[in-house]
């Protein structure tokens, strides 16, 4: 049986990265709540809006939508192991819970085609047989996985063309690594014991650290020169700096008064399901009252920040009245068929 993380030891720092990932995963998505179409509007890209979109592309594309992934694989781990711990049939019960959120994801992508919720459910199933397995597995799979992604990542950046090297930086490889990263380090107990790996941790963030100073540099002149490497730059440092960006976060909210000061962002990521399908309503609400039909990279800037914002508001508000987000119970209604009562109680 594996170790269970009981609810009563809720992490607190999982919900504050989980509403920052939140943050980030906006000034992704606003720029694509309206499609460009052919011969239409398109957005400014001068001046300081090219400087922006760099700053986007170094800091934050495909690195939040890593850490959301991340976050995932370390909520598959802890539900897994709850389940388990009631008496529960842990892998069937998450396969109904992947069901559940395929069927909400398919409804969602109606209204924003760039949805992620159906990927993420069918990409989870990979998971379910990693449960059972040993850490060093799971750690030698996933290291076989990131090998294989990086190689064919530095294959594609001097030239080579091939439909292989196409299926293996696909971004469903990325989800994927990054739903095994938080399972191994849930598992391997990395979350709830860090001074025990404190070694490990400091050497993997010093060396992530290198990563991210190299290619944020490297991301940054490629995009200020518009050169075609800049894509590639992105999507092979996605992983190294999404490990450092998640070491920083995790070793910052271990001090509670930190964590503390970024609580109503937690709450946020408390409820981060229903956050991250209002996201898409409130962002075409606010585009549609600034009379706008694409939008530049400050109009995103804009539009993300008050989104969250009103979002802090609203979770926060939310939390002083009930105990989970609407959507949240929604979901784990259709995870078990009963109400949270009835399934807190077994």
């Amino acid at each position: 049986m594996n170790p269970s993380i009981q609810q009563k030891e809720r992490i607190v720092s999982l919900d504050i990265i989980r509403g920052l990932a939140l943050f980030g995963i906006l000034f992704i998505n606003v720029g694509a709540y309206k499609v460009l179409i052919e011969g239409g509007s398109m957005p400014d890209t001068s001046g300081i809006n090219h400087v922006i979109q760099s700053l986007i592309d170094v800091f934050i594309q495909k690195k939040f939508f890593s850490m959301f992934s991340f976050l995932f694989g370390v909520g598959f781990y802890i539900f897994a192991t709850r389940a388990e711990a009631r008496g529960d049939k842990p892998r069937w019960r998450f396969a109904r819970r992947l069901l559940a959120l395929l069927l909400i994801g398919i409804i969602h992508i109606v209204i924003f085609w760039g949805s992620i919720l159906a990927i993420y459910a069918v990409i989870g199933f990979l998971l379910l047989p990693f449960y059972n397995k040993k850490v060093s597995t799971i750690r030698n799979c996933l290291l076989i996985l990131i090998s294989m992604y990086t190689a064919a990542n530095v294959a594609q950046l001097f030239g080579a063309q091939h439909l292989v090297l196409s299926l293996v930086v696909n971004e469903a490889v990325i989800i994927f690594c990054m739903f095994l990263s938080g399972l191994f380090v849930a598992k391997a107990g990395w979350l709830t014991q860090m001074e025990h790996y404190a070694k490990k941790i400091k050497w993997l963030q010093l060396i992530t650290g290198f990563l991210f100073i190299g290619f944020s540099l490297g991301i940054w002149f490629t995009t200020q020169n518009d050169s075609i490497y800049g894509p590639q730059l992105v999507s092979l440092g996605v992983i190294p700096m999404t490990y450092f960006y998640l070491i920083c976060l995790f070793k910052l909210f271990a001090h509670q008064k930190v964590a503390q000061a970024f609580q109503p962002i937690g709450r946020v990521g408390q409820m981060a399901f229903t956050n991250y399908i209002a996201q898409s309503f409130l962002g075409l609400g606010i585009m549609k009252l600034m009379g706008l039909e694409v939008v530049s990279a400050s109009q995103i800037v804009i539009i993300a920040c008050l989104v969250f914002s009103i979002q802090i508001i609203f979770s926060v508000i939310w939390f002083k009245f009930f105990t989970m987000g609407p959507l949240e119970k929604l979901w784990r209604r259709m995870t078990y068929g009963k109400t949270s009562k009835q399934v807190s109680q077994q």
